[in-house]
């Protein structure tokens, strides 16, 4: 077995392809139309999903706003340097909300950011200790 996508539910699906692709560097990799089930799916990630783990943007037609809930957490990236990252992540436009540093109650460094509908990512580094 092998994770093949995380599914999130997007109000705007042209302004998340945008983030995923623009703010965070991924590749719109697909998207199709549904017209009989009024939806859309595109699928963003770092390499093809073959080989990868991607993440499957949903637009419901009409739907522009989701509650996200008390259960989501937040999509992890590992990325090589998290100050750097959030720099740059803030130069094209991102939003962090936690800014980089260490781990509450930790030493792994992190931060993270959010998506346009509120969905968080959190950026480590490559070495972590917790």
């Amino acid at each position: 077995m092998r994770l093949l996508h995380t599914m999130l539910r997007v109000g705007d699906l042209d302004k998340s392809i945008a983030f995923y692709t623009e703010v965070l560097g991924m590749t719109l990799l697909r998207r199709k139309d549904y017209p009989e089930g009024q939806f859309t799916l595109a699928f963003v990630g770092y390499g093809d999903e073959a080989h990868n783990s991607v993440i499957e943007l949903t637009h419901n037609w009409g739907v522009d706003s989701y509650e996200l809930g008390s259960g989501y957490g937040h999509i992890a990236l590992e990325v090589e340097d998290v100050y750097k990252a959030c720099e740059d992540i803030r130069a094209r436009g991102g939003l962090i909300v936690r800014e980089p540093g260490p781990m509450k109650h930790g030493s792994s460094i992190l931060a993270f950011v959010e998506d346009p509908d509120g969905y968080r990512i959190e950026l480590l580094s490559p070495t972590r200790n917790d």
